[in-house]
């Protein structure tokens, strides 16, 4: 068993060895037993609710979940909440920004006498904003991919909550537009795309700046 484990756990890898030694006692296999059935338990209504939303699903909708499932971090449950949510009329937001604010994935604009109080979130629609935060907590781990490079330079800099709010805010608007264009594909920008962004001078600047706050 000690040899099934992801890659990420080689290293504690003993440690596993030395927890699956022992004696698995009869109390101890009773009380697996009702776990194991607690979750049998919990998996049959989920099973139910997915063979109902499949029923319900408009046919004209699935060829749309197919497309959002493209995307990184997205499956096919996260492109119904989002169909479910806001449909697939996108002339009631005039801009992906109009379905971003409406969906309280853009920054507060708390400002008085020129100076900045908070940059909260609103709650907004609390079954999309939840279900594109895990979204782009998925999308930071996929490799190779403008999330997660996105991710990365956001949460040195931010924090993993901002970071994961700022990547949502970017799914959102890229699965508007796949919404809106029916025969748009969706296309990665790459993990080079920040790096082609600003000028070398501004690269520079911000190494400089970095070093700095690291004492240097």
């Amino acid at each position: 068993m000690a040899e099934l484990v992801d890659r990420r756990m080689q290293a504690k890898k003993p440690k596993l060895r030395e927890a699956l030694a022992g004696k698995v006692t009869d109390h101890l296999q009773f009380m697996l037993r009702q776990l194991l059935d607690q979750l049998d338990h919990l998996d049959r209504p989920i099973e139910s609710f997915d063979q109902r939303i499949d029923e319900v699903m408009s046919p004209l909708r699935r060829p749309t979940v197919q497309r959002l499932d493209e995307i990184p971090g997205f499956d096919q449950r996260t492109g119904q909440n989002v169909l479910a949510e806001i449909g697939t009329d996108m002339g009631r937001f005039p801009t992906p920004s109009h379905l971003a604010s409406w969906a309280g994935l853009c920054p507060g604009n708390n400002e008085s006498a020129g100076k900045r109080k908070s940059g909260r979130t609103r709650k907004a629609n609390r079954w999309l904003k939840a279900a594109l935060t895990q979204s782009a907590r998925g999308a930071g781990r996929t490799r190779r991919s403008y999330f997660s490079v996105q991710h990365r330079r956001l949460t040195t800099r931010r924090g993993v909550k901002r970071a994961s709010i700022a990547v949502a805010h970017s799914l959102l608007r890229v699965a508007y537009q796949l919404i809106k264009n029916p025969d748009l594909a969706y296309t990665d920008l790459g993990t080079a795309h920040f790096d082609r962004k600003p000028s070398i001078e501004s690269q520079v600047q911000q190494m400089i700046r970095r070093l700095q706050q690291l004492g240097c």
